[in-house]
């Protein structure tokens, strides 16, 4: 019987891996199922330019997988049946066997922690989401709050800023803006915000997401008839659900070949991984990670198979990449643990590069090659 391996989700880590084992794999007869929810690639980095009314080309699977050999479901998991070796799905055939699980099904934004986010409040990090917040700002007026200040916060804010000028725009953070980035950069990001119009609150903790806006900590409000919550990410609990060794975060504890430590046929890569940067931080949330655990995850599995000792994941970050509008932007260079350096590289010429990287990324996702990391943004 040929070996059956099942991955997970389609983002760029997912993807990636089904398609790198397909090649690295042909001659064995090994055989290889793509589950997602979707029947498309969705470009995660660009939600935010499609809640701002642009349009994303349209990116099927089918014809991304076709000549593969690789059979894709449509279809969301539903649960993990590690006993049995089985994942459970919600539409056609509700389940499938599997020898080698590849899990990497991403993340979400996290708006349970705070009373009425789930209820009033818009985000980015899926398809359907800014899909709906577009609808919402269609000859968009009034207030709108961003709360979080992270890179996908800071993209939202200038991306509906600029599209949007009647709105006015407020970017909520409950620490200090621009860490991580060096003094060149955040001022930058200031000026940027500035230019904008885009009203920043640091140090501000929201409490609560009512319908009128947020009430805050400190007992005031920031009224507001459009709230994006871009505070914080959180990963499914079907891999704590199904007995998987997972760590405070929720994602899979793996060692450092990207094999889960409790159940060595289960693999994870992108955000559900908890896998570690060369200064033995967790690993940042990104496609920056997502592509190369992916394509690592797919080596892994190609060696044990062949029978070959797996080598480590090395990453190596290069800078982070943060689109301010559709001609501004900000590359931040980093250091290999991905600390920054004095080093950026601003405006027009960053928004371009920043294109480039993007469209790399979809591209490594399809490619065997090795992939250099920087596709950063969101």
């Amino acid at each position: 019987m040929k070996h059956h391996i099942v991955v997970l989700g389609a983002g760029y880590a997912g993807l990636g891996a089904a398609q790198r084992m397909a090649r690295q794999l042909r001659r064995t007869g090994a055989r290889i199922t793509l589950v997602n929810e979707a029947d498309r690639f969705v470009e995660r980095v660009r939600l935010h330019q499609l809640a701002a009314g642009r349009p994303l080309r349209e990116l099927p699977l089918r014809p991304l997988l076709a000549g593969t050999g690789i059979e894709l479901v449509v279809a969301r998991v539903t649960a993990v049946d590690t006993k049995n070796r089985a994942v459970r799905l919600d539409g056609a055939p509700y389940g499938i066997g599997y020898d080698t699980l590849v899990y990497a099904l991403g993340s979400a934004t996290d708006t349970a922690t705070v009373p009425g986010a789930t209820a009033y409040a818009s985000s980015v990090a899926a398809f359907d989401e800014a899909v709906r917040l577009r609808g919402r700002m269609t000859d968009a007026r009034g207030t709108l709050a961003v709360v979080g200040a992270g890179l996908t916060g800071i993209e939202v804010a200038t991306e509906l800023a600029e599209s949007h000028p009647g709105l006015s725009v407020h970017l909520v953070t409950g620490g200090a803006f621009g860490a991580g980035f060096s003094d060149r950069g955040g001022r930058y990001l200031r000026d940027a915000l500035d230019r904008r119009g885009i009203t920043l609150r640091e140090h501000t903790r929201v409490s609560e997401v009512a319908a009128h806006g947020l009430a805050l900590a400190d007992g005031t409000e920031i009224p507001a008839d459009t709230v994006v919550w871009a505070a914080g990410v959180r990963v499914p609990g079907l891999a704590r659900d199904a007995g998987i060794a997972v760590d405070a975060r929720g994602v899979i504890r793996v060692d450092a070949a990207l094999r889960s430590v409790s159940h060595p046929e289960v693999f994870a890569a992108g955000d559900a991984a908890g896998a570690h940067g060369p200064d033995g931080s967790a690993s940042r949330m990104s496609c920056q990670t997502g592509i190369p655990m992916g394509r690592h995850v797919a080596d892994t599995v190609t060696a044990i198979l062949t029978g070959r000792a797996p080598a480590p994941l090395r990453l190596r970050y290069a800078g982070q990449n943060i689109s301010l509008g559709r001609r501004d932007g900000l590359i931040q260079f980093t250091r290999p643990d991905d600390s920054p350096v004095a080093a950026v590289l601003t405006g027009r010429a960053s928004a371009r590069v920043k294109e480039a990287v993007i469209r790399g990324a979809f591209w490594a996702t399809r490619r065997p090659g090795p992939y250099l990391p920087g596709a950063g943004g969101s």
